[in-house]
């Protein structure tokens, strides 16, 4: 993950987390209570291409207006980047005013809207306590992870909890796969899409029918009932920003194109080497990550076979000038292209990595020509 990255978390969750952490545990809510589900529009930066869930509890009687937000972790944390990479990052809830929470969103010109929750005041009273026991206790620190466990789905659990019941569920795009779901928050992310594509294995070819994304949980809010009525009286825009999709000169599919097209018909040995040896420095990422890491989307990782480990072999021996050798684990790498062409020829990402299998299949067919045994012709 790149510094920058976590400064930006780090900054903002500052930001959040600078109001006291409970808000009158003890306060009995009155009839004009208002409890909702706060739904933060994406941004431009990796961390928020998804958006973000909350919840408010607004009582103008006892004079208290919280969100109260689980997306914060501790970047002081240990060992916080492998952490991270592992999956065993503690992340956990914060309540924070909801004027700096607004303002917060207002600065960085991102969208939020608001779902009252259609539930009588008793419980509400029960989600309000539930969130600050939750807070105090400790109860609010879990592990996290991409589509199990997250800021949303932590959202979901609580107020299904509440209500005693599973009220909401995913009842929006269950018949696609998660890979399919998140392709469409990365307009003008080209190189973010391509990474989150080859990174993520098997499980994110699942069909996605868990709520793990702020407006897949909006839209699954509109469909739901609780006690014969709709859970939530629906959809309120607070602030609203277009969003723009920002414009990079090669953070584009036509960029990545003309690169691997370069690479084609360039035709020249250091190039292609250089290609091959950033596939496999990518490639024992993946397989360090696939036996390291909890996160279970990183797992079972198939591009593995385009981008391949065995190449760091062919690029020693290449160096040894054993051209048997060299011969031999090309015409390997290419079997295991085909091998992953029809692997995922049903997948979402076809279409996003399909330039790369072309490009590593000319350049190890060029490599194989080039180190073949001739066979002498006895005339």
């Amino acid at each position: 993950m790149h510094t920058s990255f976590f400064k930006k978390i780090a900054l903002l969750l500052f930001v959040l987390s600078t109001v006291h952490f409970s808000f009158g545990q003890n306060i009995q809510l009155s009839k004009n209570t208002h409890v909702s589900v706060i739904t933060c529009g994406t941004g431009n930066e990796s961390y928020s291409l998804f958006g973000h869930t909350a919840i408010r509890v607004q009582d103008t009687t006892n004079a208290t207006d919280v969100v109260y937000n689980y997306g914060a972790f501790d970047f002081n944390t240990p060992n916080f980047v492998m952490k991270f990479i592992k999956g065993d990052l503690q992340y956990f809830a914060v309540a924070h005013s909801y004027a700096d929470f607004i303002s917060q969103y207002q600065y960085e010109k991102r969208s939020v809207y608001e779902q009252e929750l259609n539930i009588p005041v008793d419980l509400k009273q029960k989600l309000f306590d539930n969130l600050n026991t939750s807070l105090a206790s400790g109860e609010s620190h879990y592990t996290y992870k991409f589509i199990d466990k997250n800021c949303t789905s932590m959202v979901v659990d609580i107020i299904n909890k509440t209500l005693d019941t599973i009220a909401i569920v995913k009842n929006t795009d269950t018949d696609i796969t998660y890979r399919t779901i998140l392709y469409p928050y990365f307009d003008g992310h080209f190189y973010e899409k391509l990474g989150t594509s080859i990174i993520f294995g098997k499980k994110v070819d699942q069909l996605g029918t868990k709520i793990f994304l702020p407006f897949e949980l909006q839209k699954s809010l509109e469909k739901v009932s609780f006690q014969n009525r709709p859970l939530a009286l629906g959809n309120k825009t607070i602030i609203e920003f277009k969003n723009e999709v920002p414009m990079s000169w090669w953070n584009n599919p036509y960029a990545y194109f003309i690169v691997l097209s370069f690479i084609v018909f360039i035709n020249k040995k250091s190039i292609d080497l250089f290609y091959l040896s950033i596939l496999a420095v990518i490639g024992i990422f993946f397989s360090f990550a696939g036996f390291y890491s909890l996160h279970l989307e990183l797992g079972y990782n198939y591009n593995i076979l385009l981008f391949n480990p065995t190449l760091i072999g062919l690029l020693y021996f290449y160096w040894m000038k054993n051209k048997k050798i060299i011969y031999n684990l090309a015409l390997l790498n290419i079997a295991l292209l085909v091998i992953y062409f029809f692997l995922i020829i049903n997948k979402a990402h076809l279409v996003l990595v399909l330039p790369l299998v072309v490009c590593s299949g000319v350049v190890l067919v060029r490599l194989a020509i080039q180190n073949k045994k001739r066979i002498p012709i006895i005339i």
